[in-house]
């Protein structure tokens, strides 16, 4: 794999992080919506990205039936997971538990992926970047978020972090999955991912319709959601798949814990808060990580 994929891999991974730190915020404007509406609309609108994508080839966005069940596994798995666990159990607690899927990447790689090996490097990159993540989101608040959670009292936690757990599997598996095919000779163009979401967000209008009130969306919901499948739900899944494609998924694992601290920022950005201890020193051991992470071979 020469420098320069490497380097272009890792610029598209960055940018798959800058719109995925943004859905904290946009999540929180949207906090009204009920979650399973909002990521079906949400994928359904990022699913529109895949048409120039396709550039009028609309071969480019069909899959084996194989592939199609690794991608609806990816993008409708993970979500479904991932909201069942904020629903049961203390979200904070939830959220930690859900990034550990860029440790599973990097521990993953080599058992998924032909001539992948991990070095102490990889391993040591990706323990400091998780205790980075979790330094970020449980001191933010993580008692008063916490309290009140409807898992904490019906007890349901323990299946509520059983799900967190199941989607940080999920999104790792799926990544990893989603290069292996590439890697052996099966690939599939990265305008597919719109079939994924179309897919995907169908699915998830159909679990809002079993499980969940209807909702009134206002004008300003609607401009919200278009963003939301542009960025977080919808574009940052397309370039995803391509830094997948061309860079090594070991230090893209690293990377990825930059998520939450870019995350984090951003909610304190918007929210006016001030940035706390603990925040700068995450700041320090992520970056600290990534930079490991990414140097070595």
């Amino acid at each position: 794999m020469s420098s320069s994929h490497t380097t272009r891999a890792n610029l598209l991974a960055l940018a798959t992080i800058a719109l995925w730190a943004s859905l904290a915020a946009l999540g929180t404007a949207l906090a009204h919506v009920p979650p399973f509406l909002l990521t079906g609309l949400g994928l359904l609108a990022g699913s529109v990205i895949a048409l120039p994508l396709a550039r009028g080839d609309w071969r480019r966005l069909a899959v084996p039936p194989a592939t199609l069940a690794v991608g609806v596994y990816g993008l409708f798995g993970y979500h479904f997971l991932l909201f069942t666990a904020l629903q049961l159990a203390p979200p904070v607690e939830a959220n930690l538990i859900n990034y550990l899927w860029p440790l599973g990447i990097v521990l993953m790689a080599p058992l998924l992926l032909p001539g992948v090996r991990l070095t102490a490097a990889h391993v040591l990159a990706a323990l400091v970047g998780l205790a980075g993540a979790a330094l970020a989101i449980l001191g933010r608040g993580a008692p008063a978020a916490s309290a009140g959670a409807p898992g904490a009292a019906s007890g349901w936690a323990a299946a509520g972090y059983a799900c967190a757990a199941g989607a940080a599997f999920i999104w790792s598996s799926y990544s990893l999955m989603t290069k292996r095919l590439a890697l052996t000779g099966r690939p599939f163009s990265t305008a597919a991912i719109g079939t994924f979401g179309l897919v995907s967000g169908l699915l998830a209008l159909a679990c809002h319709a079993l499980l969940e009130p209807a909702a009134a969306l206002s004008a300003r919901d609607w401009l919200l959601i278009a963003l939301l499948g542009l960025g977080p739900l919808g574009g940052a899944f397309f370039l995803w798949d391509a830094a997948l494609k061309l860079g090594d998924a070991r230090q893209i694992g690293v990377l990825a814990y930059l998520t939450p601290l870019a995350s984090t920022l951003i909610l304190l950005a918007t929210t006016g808060q001030p940035l706390t201890w603990n925040v700068a020193l995450a700041t320090l051991m992520i970056l600290g990580a990534a930079v490991v992470g990414t140097r070595a071979r």
